[in-house]
């Protein structure tokens, strides 16, 4: 009669389709989700090259002007991994521009011989100051 009773039953030994197809969804919604969250996080990790170059490089040039009384030939900061830089000087102004190259390429900052910045990123373009996070504000 015992033999009877397990005939009508089986034993689970695994997973069913559809808890394997949940399980896949799940796992994708949280990558979705995950993925822009991460690649922001990296690319805020790059920023500083930018923004160091820049003031460095303003540095520099008002030292350059301390001893010959023009900006025009100071030096400029030179180029990083995820950054070109570019120098515009003359008697008295300058400005220096700083160009994400790669997955940086959208990212442009700028600051003159006022210490004016700003800044061209998808986080906020025309910004009076660098911007460096999603959500960041002059």
């Amino acid at each position: 009669m015992a033999h009877a009773r397990t005939l009508g039953r089986r034993e689970s030994k695994g997973f069913t389709l559809i808890e394997m197809m949940i399980v896949v969804a799940i796992v994708a919604i949280l990558g979705a989700l995950a993925l822009p969250a991460y690649s922001d996080y990296v690319r805020r990790g790059k920023i500083p090259e930018a923004t160091t170059g820049l003031s460095q490089g303003r540095v520099g040039l008002e030292q350059w002007f301390q001893d010959n009384r023009s900006y025009a030939g100071g030096p400029c900061p030179g180029d990083t991994k995820n950054f070109t830089f570019a120098c515009n000087t003359g008697a008295t102004t300058f400005d220096i521009t700083a160009t994400g190259l790669g997955d940086m390429a959208v990212f442009s900052y700028t600051i003159d011989q006022s210490n004016a910045r700003t800044s061209a990123t998808p986080w906020g373009n025309g910004a009076t100051c660098w911007i460096a996070r999603k959500g960041d504000s002059c």
